[in-house]
């Protein structure tokens, strides 16, 4: 470890928590139907695709009709991409000839973009033509990841509002969200993309001659637009196979650090949001320093384990860290920062491969996705799931004095808890039953191209990845077979919706509650007590996904012997 890396890594977490306050106030303005710099041009635009959908927008839903609304503009996702990518042989912009892509393959894929997880069992440059990657995955990039920061939203209006049946309209709030929040600064975004040297193009892969005189095609394409928007809206799909590693989608060191800030800032700027709406920004702050202190141990760890290397590396006189697997052009701190970052949120977008880290290095990305990525997380799922763990610690708290739990003038009782604790145990659940039977069904052993510990450890990362709705994966695991395109949708599906679903009940059930004012018994949830009380509670239920996972091996070849499976 150097002392120029920490400089980065403070840098990093210092920027990320100045822009969080003043995007915090836009997007509460935003979201309140407030006006904003861009209402003079954006209003017009906005009222018509009102008109044009038949919205009110002054009529607000129910948290039940406000999930369905939801569910369903997902399912006209999914048709969107899973159409695209059987029938782009005969559709249009596809200079490089592609033909239909499997069924399975499709359907994963499909799954894997409206949940936000963008999980890639191809690679995109050799399957995928120009308007899908465009018309199908980047237009879902957007919606995906709209449909996270609203869902946050409405969550944080269960919390604010009082003796109230609404919880917001959705189509409003995803309208707004899209024209208000997204798609101006992804303008903004892929220009300096450009800039820096991104592709961005319709034109056809170019052709290129190496210097042994052979042939090669030079894949390009619509790059910076699907790069802005899928590191904002923490989707992380590549338009290439390599993803952020590959030299057209992060091109220089500077590119490379804006993308990592893109991934945070929206997720952090929901908390001054949270504070704001509840109307004391202190409990924003609060939440942003329980996710800041389990990122910054997370990065400490992973950087001390690259930065060391390992005793083989030394032995074959290889020193100064774990090269393995990252770009000489970012480096150790550059690529142990962004494993972590993409992990802690819901991105996925890789610059290094994270199978090729140290042991203590790939655990840490690991354990971000086991915990529910939480830790700022996916833009809104973050959010929503840190207020889900903040529930629960709330009821500890109240447990240990002995009266009912409260937050923000809310009386937490036996619904949101047990609300909570059912979206908590989607994880465990989907992640731990599919590893157990992928390391012991004979199809799914045979893609695994390593044996013993390694191996499983592909299998539950892409299990962990999946359901956590994050998307990168361990490499040496071939995903693209029909058991691992359904159980993975499976596994994307449940972690995204039914985690949503609870998530929405208990935002209806808050605002339906009167406040209720402070008391001398009221546990103060804006210092330092209550910190450290949260943080103790996600690494304690996050136990249930990662210590059953690492106690699992010994079952497992014990099973693998018995199925007289090698493994």
């Amino acid at each position: 470890m150097t002392a120029i890396g920490w400089v980065q890594i403070v840098l990093y977490c210092v920027i990320v928590a100045a822009l969080a306050r003043p995007l915090g106030w836009y997007m509460t303005r935003v979201f309140n139907g407030e006006s904003t710099f861009l209402s003079a041009v954006l209003r017009p635009v906005e009222g018509a695709i009102y008109r044009i959908g038949g919205v009110d927008e002054r009529r607000e839903q129910h948290w039940l009709t406000y999930a369905v609304a939801m569910l369903l503009f997902h399912v006209g996702g999914f048709l969107i991409i899973y159409g695209l990518m059987r029938l782009q042989a005969f559709l249009p912009f596809n200079p490089a000839g592609q033909g239909a892509v499997a069924a399975d393959l499709s359907f994963n894929t499909a799954i894997s973009f409206i949940t936000n997880t963008n999980w890639q069992n191809y690679g995109g440059e050799s399957t995928l033509s120009y308007l899908t990657q465009m018309v199908g995955l980047t237009h879902q990039n957007f919606l995906s990841a709209a449909t996270g920061i609203v869902l946050a939203v409405a969550l944080i209006r269960g919390f604010a509002r009082s003796s109230m049946r609404t919880v917001g309209n959705f189509w409003v709030d995803v309208t707004r969200c899209t024209l208000y929040v997204l798609l101006p600064i992804c303008i903004v975004y892929t220009l300096f993309l450009v800039w820096q040297g991104m592709p961005q193009t319709l034109g056809p892969y170019v052709e290129a001659t190496t210097l042994e005189g052979a042939r090669q095609d030079i894949a390009v394409g619509p790059v910076a637009s699907q790069v802005a928007i899928k590191m904002l809206g923490t989707n992380g799909g590549g338009f290439f196979n390599a993803n952020a590693s590959h030299p057209f989608e992060n091109p220089t060191a500077l590119s490379n650090f804006v993308q990592m800030l893109s991934i945070f800032t929206l997720g952090a700027a929901l908390t001054n949001v949270f504070g704001r709406m509840v109307g004391n920004e202190r409990q924003g702050w609060a939440i942003l320093a329980v996710m800041g202190v389990l990122f910054v141990a997370g990065v400490a760890v992973a950087y001390w384990a690259e930065a060391g290397g390992t005793s083989i590396l030394s032995g074959l006189g290889l020193t100064g860290g774990n090269m393995e697997g990252k770009e000489v052009r970012f480096g150790i701190v550059a690529s142990a920062l962004f494993a972590v970052i993409t992990t802690a949120a819901s991105c996925g977008a890789v610059n290094s491969m994270h199978d090729s880290f140290t042991a203590l290095g790939g655990m840490i990305p690991l354990i971000n996705m086991q915990l529910g990525e939480i830790i700022v997380g996916g833009v809104g799922a973050g959010m929503y799931g840190m207020l889900l763990f903040v529930v629960l610690a709330i009821f500890v708290a109240g447990l240990m004095v002995g009266r009912t739990p409260e937050y923000v003038g809310k009386k937490i009782e036996a619904r949101e808890v047990k609300m909570a604790m059912l979206a908590i145990l989607i994880l465990p659940l989907m992640i731990l039953g599919f590893t157990a039977i992928a390391v012991v069904y004979p199809t799914a052993v045979a893609s695994t191209a390593n044996v013993g510990p390694h191996g499983f450890s592909e299998v539950l990362y892409a299990y962990s990845s999946q359901t956590a709705n994050n998307g990168s994966a361990f490499a040496g695991l071939t995903g693209n077979i029909f058991f691992y395109n359904v159980t993975g949708a499976i596994a994307m599906f449940v972690g995204r919706f039914l985690m949503i679903v609870p998530a929405m009940a208990i935002a209806g059930s808050l605002a339906e509650k009167k406040s209720v004012p402070a008391s001398a018994g009221t546990l103060p949830t804006t210092g330092g007590l209550f910190v450290g009380l949260v943080v103790g509670v996600i690494l304690i239920l996050g136990g249930l996904t990662f210590f059953p996972a690492l106690a699992l091996g010994p079952v497992v070849e014990h099973l693998a012997m018995n199925a007289n499976t090698v493994f």
